[in-house]
């Protein structure tokens, strides 16, 4: 298969090139923002044209939350319209698309896991951005997967792991979220599931919902990340009240993951074990 990655230099698009170094049956073709923005269609065009991809990942997307409440235009400009031109292509070209999406979608005031089927309610710029990327790629492109996912983290890029290993090696002490519940996701974890399903064909369309098993809060994941790194510095737990944030953050966004290991026969481990695993 010819598989065109875009988002290549976040931490998706970087656990998909160290995977693709194991996966010699495929044609790997990795673009970041200035060598395929997806906000210009016509560059889009031209590389699909060139290079015929059977499969696009699209893991670019604007990603800063916050920033997103002051940031709309650029936000809906990537997340929103820069989707839509990037599945017009791929309608073009019979390109199955697989497009990355969020458990921000969800208004997070549910006290179960989320179904791919329950309503959408998103609470910020963010959130609402990226479903109406979702909402185009439906919309457009017959051959798609949309893929949900929530807390993502690595060893690549910037995230919640690495900000706790910055803020325990600089701070006296480490208050975190202790009342938002939801599923770390391990981006290497997600980028083998996206590759599974390339190598098990599906034709059932449609959205799916993939995070590492087993949920928890902010401060129960920092908790274990200060175990598995052995870090001394005290950590304690704070309400979200005492953490405003420009943006709103879903207080529950466990995702049932259910759909996609039943359909790709994907085995999914716990976040708990996943954070040992990819220890870096």
């Amino acid at each position: 298969m010819v598989i065109a990655v875009t988002g290549a230099s976040g931490q998706l698009g970087q656990a998909l090139k160290m995977l693709s170094e194991h996966h010699p049956e495929h044609q790997f073709h990795f673009y970041n923002s200035a060598e395929v923005n997806i906000t210009q269609k016509a560059v889009i065009e031209k590389t699909w044209s060139e290079i015929q991809p059977d499969f696009c990942i699209n893991a670019a997307a604007y990603t800063a939350v916050d920033k997103a409440e002051s940031e709309s235009e650029l936000a809906y400009a990537i997340n929103a319209n820069g989707v839509k031109k990037l599945a017009e292509v791929c309608e073009n070209h019979q390109t199955v698309l697989i497009h990355i999406s969020t458990d921000f979608v969800f208004a997070g005031q549910s006290d179960k896991p989320y179904l791919e089927t329950d309503l959408t309610q998103p609470q910020g710029v963010y959130g609402a951005s990226k479903l109406a990327g979702e909402q185009a790629v439906e919309a457009i492109c017959k051959k798609h997967f949309i893929v949900r996912t929530s807390w993502l983290y690595s060893q690549f890029g910037h995230n919640f792991l690495k900000t706790m290993l910055r803020l325990a090696a600089e701070k006296p002490e480490v208050r975190v979220v202790n009342d938002q519940i939801g599923s770390p996701t391990h981006a290497v974890d997600l980028a083998k599931a996206l590759l599974t399903m390339i190598s098990k064909p599906s034709s059932n369309y449609g959205i799916y919902h993939f995070s590492n098993q087993d949920r928890t809060s902010w401060f129960g994941f920092a908790q274990k990340i200060f175990e598995v790194y052995h870090l001394t510095t005290p950590l304690y737990p704070i309400a979200t009240s005492d953490y405003p944030t420009p943006a709103k953050r879903p207080a529950f966004s466990v995702m049932d993951t259910t759909k996609i290991q039943k359909e790709f026969q994907i085995e999914i481990p716990t976040w708990q074990a996943a954070l040992e695993k990819y220890k870096a």
